[in-house]
């Protein structure tokens, strides 16, 4: 079954576990909106929940209205170098990042003007982590309802709705201080479970795309 998504920074858990699991086909040709995945990502530090947020360069008379594929990275912000010493701060000693390391570490040393591109790359990564095949199929035209009878995914992107799905605890750097903390960034899962990571994904229940 296909379903339609779109794509995210270091998408969480419950998005990761649908790509792994089913067919994908980007949404590329929506609206970009606010509190949305689209430049934010959810991880744990030693304070316990903590969101990464991308900067992006508005359009003074259409905010919020801006074509997803036309939304531009404000990069006279050190986002980049803040966002990666704030992954290994909270990451460094958990058992797979230098295993991960060289790779992830990619996307905050070259410069991405696209929102969008440097989203899917993130995504190519993760799968690339996972040792997954990266969805490559998009959209070309914007329907409100999905063709095919492809299952619609596109909500999975808004952040402020709390998905409810059941996530076996694995153990997390400051799980003992903070407790487990579920629906993270596909970073976290690689980080500290590594190889497991797929299999993980691959065992998460999907009932909520039926909802």
């Amino acid at each position: 079954m296909k379903v339609l998504m779109h794509p995210g920074y270091f998408l969480n858990l419950t998005n990761f576990a649908v790509i792994a699991q089913k067919d994908i086909i980007w949404e590329v040709s929506g609206n970009y909106q606010k509190q949305s995945f689209r430049n934010r990502c959810n991880i744990a530090n030693d304070r316990g929940f903590h969101t990464l947020s991308i900067p992006i360069k508005h359009n003074g008379k259409n905010k919020g209205r801006n074509a997803y594929a036309a939304v531009l990275i404000d990069n006279k912000y050190a986002w980049q170098r803040q966002h990666w010493r704030t992954l290994q701060t909270a990451y460094r000693t958990s058992p797979f990042f230098e295993f991960y390391e060289d790779e992830i570490s990619e996307l905050y040393t070259k410069t991405f003007d696209s929102l969008l591109e440097f989203n899917l790359r993130t995504i190519e990564i993760a799968c690339e982590c996972l040792q997954l095949e990266m969805p490559e199929v998009k959209t070309s035209i914007f329907h409100k309802t999905p063709e095919d009878d492809s299952l619609d995914g596109r909500y999975l992107i808004d952040a402020k709705k709390q998905i409810s799905v059941p996530q076996e605890p694995y153990v997390q750097v400051f799980g003992d201080r903070n407790g487990f903390i579920d629906n993270l960034s596909i970073l976290d899962l690689l980080f500290n479970e590594g190889t497991n990571a797929l299999s993980y994904l691959e065992q998460m229940p999907l009932y909520f795309l039926d909802a």
